[in-house]
């Protein structure tokens, strides 16, 4: 039975592959389409003639070139923030005992338990009664801390043995120059691991800018697409599609970059040697 299950489970997996890539490849099949064709009717899996141009089209339309470097810059600031505060965070509940340490874990669970969504309004009245309503620090202030960035950098963490950090004690290296010398490098694939789901949920994000972003210079990308949709477009799916792989290309490549990185940091903290 056991040589059954092998190529059984091999069979499986290369059909939910092709069903998870078959939506992108569609993206890019219509995104190559003849302008002004339709994507309801004659249209084949493999594209018979190829019109590059709606890329620079949805670009010019859509503003794109704006929209990427708002969202370049409200990811890459929630990015910094978030490990600034995480680290710090992760260390001393992992490496020090203090009274009330366990209550300050047990938040960042009870935190882990709350959907994003519940907090939204009252986040976004306590944003605008200080004024901060369609502002890039707006977009970027709520976020600038996670849960479950804490949680699994403090898990990596816990997996340092307490041998080498009684060997950093020992050569004179205080606190601060322990978790920068010591601790973040031994817990590289966790932080690898969490900024890539950082940068993927906040490059991805459409709710929050929706609530927050009014003026078009400070758009991110999904919310551009979006009003690009809605306003624009019409029925050029090719334009539309192309916006879309254009506004998608970031982190896909991203991912295929860093792959080993985020499989090694998802797949749970490693021992330290």
């Amino acid at each position: 039975m056991i040589r059954l299950y092998k190529p059984l489970g091999l069979v499986l997996g290369a059909v939910a592959v092709v069903l998870s890539l078959f939506p992108f490849y569609w993206m890019l099949r219509t995104a190559v389409a003849p302008a002004g064709g339709s994507v309801l009717t004659g249209m084949s899996l493999i594209p018979a003639e190829l019109d590059l141009s709606n890329f620079a089209r949805a670009w010019d339309r859509a503003n794109l070139g704006s929209a990427m470097l708002n969202g370049i810059t409200v990811t890459l600031g929630i990015l910094l923030l978030q490990l600034l505060t995480c680290i710090p965070a992760a260390y001393a509940l992992a490496r020090f005992r203090f009274r009330g340490a366990g209550v300050l874990l047990g938040l960042v669970l009870a935190c882990l338990l709350v959907p994003s969504q519940a907090t939204l309004i009252p986040t976004f009245v306590g944003l605008n009664l200080l004024g901060l309503g369609d502002t890039r620090l707006g977009l970027v202030l709520p976020f600038v801390t996670s849960a479950i960035g804490i949680f699994m950098l403090r898990q990596q963490m816990l997996s340092i043995p307490d041998a080498i950090m009684e060997a950093a004690r020992t050569d004179g290296l205080g606190p601060l120059r322990t978790l920068v010398s010591v601790v973040v490098p031994m817990s590289a694939p966790s932080i690898a691991a969490f900024s890539m789901l950082s940068i993927f949920t906040h490059w991805n994000d459409y709710l929050w800018p929706l609530l927050v972003a009014r003026s078009p210079e400070i758009m991110t990308p999904p919310l551009t697409l979006a009003i690009f949709q809605n306003a624009d477009t019409g029925f050029d799916y090719p334009a539309l599609s192309a916006a879309a792989a254009i506004v998608t290309a970031p982190v896909i490549i991203l991912f295929l970059l860093a792959q080993r990185h985020f499989v090694r940091g998802m797949a749970g903290p490693e021992v330290a040697g």
